[in-house]
């Protein structure tokens, strides 16, 4: 499998989804990175780094 830019998003998702799951203290800084890498992605940041 392949890993582009439009999976990025899913497996960040997946991945804050289980950091809730085992620490859910870390709710509100988890949220916050997850919505500033969406942001990111959306503004095209990381198609300007060649990732």
């Amino acid at each position: 499998m392949v890993i582009t830019a439009a999976h990025l998003p899913a497996i960040v998702a997946l991945i804050a989804g289980i950091l809730i799951l085992l620490m859910p203290r870390l709710l509100n800084f988890v949220v916050a990175i997850y919505l500033i890498f969406i942001g990111l992605v959306g503004l095209g940041v990381f198609k300007a780094l060649h990732f």
